[in-house]
């Protein structure tokens, strides 16, 4: 029955939704109907295995919010929860982050603690129950202000002008986000260019109206993936795993916001869907939660991120060649494949499972098989839902922004497994001319592999018509293409934790009782810098930054920043200071890393312009040292 259900699909898939038929373009980029061939053989085989595989699972039951309980839930995930509810009150750390806020994210916080404040009033709670425009009037004390004092209602309404201005202008950097006027037209950025340094949400607020907007609009299907690039930035390009925790729960917090923002300006609804907890398995390797697997796996590998049986199943397919043909896409045998796992979960952990009885096709189809039985998507139910809604945006670019606040979102178990699956898949595609799997092939095999989920039952995600599955091959191609742009914290992300650190610092310094508490430390530092210090170290010259390098042969220097100083540069100047067999490490073993002023810790990329870094955080110290795994 389920393949005549798929014979039928499959039939539909030859026609686009309105009856035209695709483009047969000979490129390896464009969506045709012999690659959506492989998505509907790949389910047929997805089906096969799972009905002679296993007993029918407990599906995990999406749970429909109540009225209000969404914008409750996203307000909490947003660091904001203390705007309502018992809580409510004047948090220090609100304050600051609503302070450094664009527009368009304080329109999208404004809509949520709209839809809160109605509920809870409907609810009757007796809780403070604060006014939407009393919370964005906070700040107005504040000298960071992003309200310029106009009315809520003007930031309201998307078709405002003055909302169109917003953003981070040039390399020049400057905290304030009120005044920076930034209209399309000055923006030094061609159509492939990602621009990193304005709002997301505001450059697409900009675009509504332009001709610009209406000329490159792309959503769904379409042909060939533009040659989508980041421009250099001077004070580098700030990679996931380069800021420290505390900073990273900042940018999860403005990911949210941001992500929310662009949403609401292009008219797509996000929701973030909330699962019921149900019971996993504990141990073991297949339908295991991350989380568990890494737990036990840590304990063999301590600090291993990655599951081990992830790990090799992919080093197992590598170590046959990449150049099998069909690889990916041709499945293992069935009942092979179920003795394998059987046998994988008793022996895996011992080091007794013989790996020269795994056909490479057979470790293809255990990885897939992997990503298809977590208890939860690797892509998380809280944003499957708004990964595969990627693909109803607009243009690619607002598609490749909206993906890569959406990976900024994901827990770092599931972020650094996909990292590993999507590096691993680009090399896959590297060999296409041998193993005859492009980007499309390769996309079209493994979308359903993510994307259908069990988990949801066959109402919500296994409704397989062409769009749905044109649309999620779609995400897929782009998540593959363009992974070294996803792994980027946007700037003007990061500028907001920037101005959130000063922000913080400024309300802490104001604390009568932190002023004491200063005031004991700074005497404490300054009696320890005193007798630390040595002559030489004294004050330094304007323009001459002062290196540490505690691991290093060569464990302080005085720098003088020119114009074309780069981190790389210095890394390679201790390095090349030798003495005696201190030095063991290399080059790509240790980075200059920035320590607070307003970061709390960010290691460089070697292409940071040190003088441009200087100006924006001045009060910074410096320090190289291997990176923590």
């Amino acid at each position: 029955r389920r393949s005549g259900q798929y014979t039928m699909n499959h039939d539909h898939s030859k026609k686009t939704p309105d009856g035209a038929s695709f483009d047969r373009s000979g490129s390896q980029d464009s969506l045709d109907e012999l690659s959506m061939d492989d998505y509907w053989k790949e389910l047929e085989n997805i089906h096969e295995t799972r009905g002679n595989n296993h007993e029918e699972r407990v599906a995990l039951v999406v749970k429909e919010p109540d009225e209000g309980e969404l914008e409750e839930e996203w307000l909490k995930e947003a660091g904001l929860s203390n705007l309502f509810g018992e809580s409510s009150g004047d948090s220090l750390e609100s304050v600051v982050l609503l302070s450094t806020l664009t527009r368009t994210q304080k329109a999208a916080v404004e809509k949520r603690v709209e839809t809160v404040t109605q509920t809870m009033r409907k609810r009757n709670k007796q809780h403070q129950i604060p006014d939407v425009r009393d919370i964005f009037r906070l700040q107005n004390d504040s000298k960071g202000k992003v309200c310029d004092g106009s009315e809520p209602s003007t930031v309201r309404t998307n078709e405002n002008k003055n909302e169109t201005q917003d953003g981070t202008k040039g390399s020049k950097f400057s905290l304030r986000t009120d005044e920076q006027k930034s209209p399309l037209e000055d923006m030094p950025f061609s159509d492939t260019d990602i621009n990193l340094e304005i709002s997301f949400a505001e450059q697409a607020t900009n675009l509504k109206d332009s001709s610009v907007g209406k000329m490159c609009k792309g959503g769904g299907g379409d042909t060939l993936l533009p040659n989508f690039r980041l421009p250099k930035d001077k004070t580098g390009t700030t990679k996931i795993g380069d800021l420290a925790p505390q900073d990273m729960k900042k940018v999860y917090s403005l990911a949210l916001i941001e992500l929310t923002a662009l949403y609401d300006i292009l008219g797509t609804e996000f929701k973030q869907q909330k699962a019921v907890k149900i019971k996993t398995k504990d141990s073991g390797l297949f339908g295991v939660p991350l989380s568990v697997l890494l737990e036990q796996d840590q304990k063999k590998v301590p600090g291993t991120k990655i599951p081990l049986i992830f790990q090799k199943l992919i080093s197992q397919i590598e170590e046959a060649t990449l150049e099998t043909e069909g690889l990916l896409r041709i499945p293992g045998v069935a009942t092979r494949i179920k003795s394998l796992c059987q046998e994988l979960e008793a022996k895996f952990y011992e080091g007794t499972f013989n790996w020269e009885n795994v056909k490479q096709h057979d470790a293809a189809s255990l990885l897939k098989l992997f990503i298809r039985e977590l208890p939860q998507p690797l892509l998380t139910v809280e944003y499957l839902k708004a990964f595969q809604d990627v693909q109803s945006l607009p243009m690619k670019k607002q598609q490749l922004q909206a993906l890569n606040l959406l990976v900024l979102l994901l827990p770092e178990a599931n972020r650094d497994t996909l990292k590993v699956l999507l590096e691993f898949l680009q090399r896959v595609i590297d060999h296409r001319d041998k193993n005859k799997m492009t980007l499309n092939n390769v996309a079209m095999v493994m979308a359903p592999n993510l994307f259908t989920f069990h988990g949801f039952g066959s109402k919500t995600i296994e409704q397989s018509e062409f769009v749905m599955a044109a649309g999620t091959a779609n995400v897929m191609r782009f998540m593959i293409q363009y992974q070294k742009l996803l792994w980027t914290i946007p700037k003007f992300i990061v500028n907001q934790v920037r101005k959130q650190n000063i922000e913080s610092q400024k309300k802490e310094k104001k604390d009568k009782a932190m002023k004491k508490l200063l005031k004991k430390m700074a005497y404490d530092r300054e009696k320890h810098e005193k007798q630390e210090k040595t002559p030489n170290d004294a004050d330094v010259p304007q323009g001459v930054i002062r290196v540490q390098a505690p691991h290093l042969s060569k464990v302080s220097m005085a720098i003088q920043l020119t114009e074309d100083l780069k981190a790389g540069d210095i890394v390679a100047r201790f390095l090349s200071q030798k003495s005696g067999n201190v030095q063991t490490l290399k080059k790509e073993e240790v980075f200059l890393y920035e320590i607070g002023g307003n970061i709390g810790e960010r290691c460089l990329d070697d292409e940071t312009y040190m003088k441009d870094l200087y100006q924006l955080n001045p009060n910074a110290e410096w320090v190289i040292k291997p990176k923590q795994s």
